[in-house]
């Protein structure tokens, strides 16, 4: 018949949310940029930026949702949406790798670098007793990758009630490893800026802080669809997408508190 269709790909309709997400990174990109260099509106222009992505990201998804609601998301669309997802972790794991390809260059070779005076950790410098609230929440992430792990053997099983204990606890344990990681960010004995350690240990756990709160974000709107009973045992890409990301944020931060915490601060004074 002429007009069906023969093929199991999903055609998209035109959509405006590509032209307008690019150009609100762009709106982002600028004020942030304004900001930094005191530009007149660069105040301004940065909260709009950032409203303007979030608004994208939100409608944009939402289509996405009702996308698979209405049946378009196919086994080979499904195929292919679990393969942008592993694409899109894998770029952020390359993005890991330039801040510990930062942090082993000056700490491997302490002596190319002038400003740590040829010792790794910097001479006289206090550090985070790694086995404090570092390991506190190395504790809370790894519990929390087997909630996320009962939430999702739940649903596979349709105990729909494990589902949402699962990420309720998921999501509070994401909350607690933020607020410890802010308050260990006050109380921090060393600074962002004046010396190559405290730029390369604020880069690489502030941007891993940042990829939890985006994953509890993640986790959130999946407790939200859990309760309007939008997955099945067959049919939760969403979910498992949020899971595969929240498993991602737990290794790097294995790596960070091994690497940063307690190989990199090996016979340093710590802080009390």
């Amino acid at each position: 018949m002429a007009g069906a269709k023969n093929h199991q790909y999903h055609i998209l309709p035109p959509s405006p949310w590509p032209i307008l997400s690019a150009f609100s990174a762009l709106t982002l990109a600028g004020g942030l940029i304004m900001f930094m260099h005191s530009v007149k509106f660069g105040g301004l222009v940065l909260p709009l930026g950032l409203a303007c992505v979030l608004a994208c990201m939100g409608f944009w998804w939402a289509d996405v949702i009702r996308e698979g609601k209405e049946g378009h998301h196919t086994p080979v669309v499904a195929l292919h949406l679990r393969y942008g997802m592993i694409l899109f972790i894998a770029s952020e794991v390359m993005f890991f790798v330039g801040w510990f390809w930062a942090y082993f260059d000056a700490a491997l070779f302490p002596k190319a670098v002038e400003a740590v005076g040829g010792v790794w950790p910097p001479k006289g410098m206090e550090l985070i007793n790694p086995f404090h609230f570092p390991l506190l929440n190395t504790l809370i992430l790894l519990c929390s990758g087997t909630t996320v792990t009962w939430a999702h053997h739940a649903l596979i099983h349709g105990d729909r009630r494990g589902l949402k204990q699962g990420l309720w606890c998921t999501i509070a344990l994401g909350l607690l490893f933020s607020s410890i990681q802010a308050y260990e960010y006050v109380h921090a004995p060393f600074a962002f800026k004046g010396h190559i350690y405290g730029a390369t240990f604020f880069m690489a756990t502030g941007f891993h802080g940042f990829h939890v709160i985006v994953g509890t974000i993640f986790l959130i709107i999946c407790q939200i669809r859990a309760y309007r009973g939008d997955f099945t045992p067959r049919a939760h890409f969403g979910f498992e997408a949020a899971a595969w990301y929240w498993h991602f944020v737990d290794v790097v931060w294995l790596f960070l508190f091994l690497v940063i915490y307690v190989w990199g601060s090996a016979g340093a004074t710590y802080a009390p």
